[in-house]
């Protein structure tokens, strides 16, 4: 089944990173670079029962904004009810256009209760739950789930999950070709995702690979060497969003825009703080665009002082200061630029409940676990 929009392109949801700002820099990007279509891209990660329950947090991520369309929400869920009535809320009020299922989140304080990348390693409880929010969506809305090989290389999880969320009716699994213990460290298994492409071939269920997509040339490459219908990317835009124009450029076969130098590098980081003031006022904003400082300064000559000290800017004013100290005239540098971005850290035992790995199937004692990983908190 090809998916429904174009180019092939998914910004992949990232908690404290990927909110209206974030996505509206993404979106800009690709359709500065001439594109037909500018993919999707997906809010940051809500709890169904947060989103349930109401919570101011959660309600301001799942309000997206005038020029976002079609409205993508990851939900975070451990129980087939709660994702059932968190799909109806999101329908019912109009708030979402496509519900993706987050059960790649590695996280120790997720995983250690049975949820995120654990989960699907309980099959029954996996399927249950894929199940539960494509029936409460009732075919008004697509849903789709992001998912990791599996909790290490001994208790793989994606080709099993992927029949059964392909069974339930998902449009498209995202893979993620890493396992839970992996974290974020070594390489991207892209193996995987073309055994997962082959497994789903003869149904009506995308494919979509995620892991080490750093420039547009990786994506292509990607789909090429898996067959994937499309990539999902996360960390290759930290600092990068104008990754979007030259993804969607290179799967409409034009010419890919070359990275930007550091003076125009600068104009995006400046436009991301003003977004980011614009929709949280300047103190949350300015705390906000700290994270994306290194990012966006990675591989040009910045004085030490000044790094430092956008590091902790707390007003426009501020941090127009400290960008007119940089000199804006150097050239991206493509070796230290395109490489891995973010988290790297990984290849460590995972933190799973006692006796999770007993059985593939929910018992008493789990099934009562991981109820209590039914967190209240949205977007980590």
């Amino acid at each position: 089944m090809p998916i429904s929009f174009s180019p092939p392109v998914v910004l992949a949801p990232m908690a404290g990173i990927t909110n209206r700002a974030f996505r509206r820099l993404c979106r800009e990007s690709a359709r500065a670079s001439g594109a037909e279509g500018v993919g999707m891209y997906v809010s940051e990660m809500v709890t169904s029962r947060a989103l349930v329950e109401r919570s101011e947090e959660s309600l301001d991520l799942v309000t997206f904004g005038p020029d976002e369309d079609p409205r993508a929400v990851q939900l975070y869920a451990v129980a087939p009810g709660t994702v059932a009535a968190a799909v109806r809320m999101l329908l019912d009020e109009d708030r979402a256009d496509h519900i993706d299922l987050n059960f790649g989140c590695p996280v120790p304080k997720v995983t250690r209760k049975g949820g995120g990348s654990a989960l699907p390693w309980k099959r029954d409880l996996f399927r249950s739950i894929v199940g539960a929010a494509i029936e409460a969506a009732d075919g008004r809305v697509p849903v789709s789930v992001k998912m990791r090989k599996g909790i290490d290389d001994d208790h793989l999880t994606y080709l099993d999950a992927g029949r059964a969320a392909a069974q339930e009716g998902a449009v498209w699994v995202t893979l993620h070709g890493r396992t839970t213990s992996q974290m974020y460290a070594g390489q991207a298994d892209w193996d995987s995702i073309r055994a997962l492409k082959d497994e789903l071939r003869s149904t009506d269920t995308a494919v979509l690979g995620n892991g080490d997509i750093w420039t547009a040339q990786d994506a292509l490459r990607l789909v090429e060497e898996t067959g994937a219908d499309g990539v999902v990317v996360g960390r290759g835009c930290l600092g990068r969003p104008w990754l979007f124009g030259q993804l969607a450029a290179a799967f409409e076969g034009r010419p890919i825009p070359a990275d930007p130098g550091l003076g125009e590098v600068l104009v995006t980081l400046r436009r991301h703080a003003q977004l980011l003031v614009d929709d949280h006022g300047e103190d949350k904003g300015c705390r906000d665009i700290r994270k994306h400082m290194a990012w966006y300064l990675k591989g040009f000559s910045v004085r030490q002082q000044v790094r430092q000290s956008l590091g902790t800017v707390s007003t426009l004013a501020e941090l127009d200061d400290l960008l007119s100290q940089i000199d804006p005239d150097q050239e991206f540098n493509t070796e230290v630029g395109e490489g891995p971005r973010g988290r790297t850290s990984g290849n460590r035992r995972p933190a799973l409940p006692d006796g999770w790995l007993d059985t593939c199937d929910l018992d008493e004692a789990a099934a009562s676990l991981v109820a209590r990983a039914e967190i209240n908190v949205s977007g980590g």
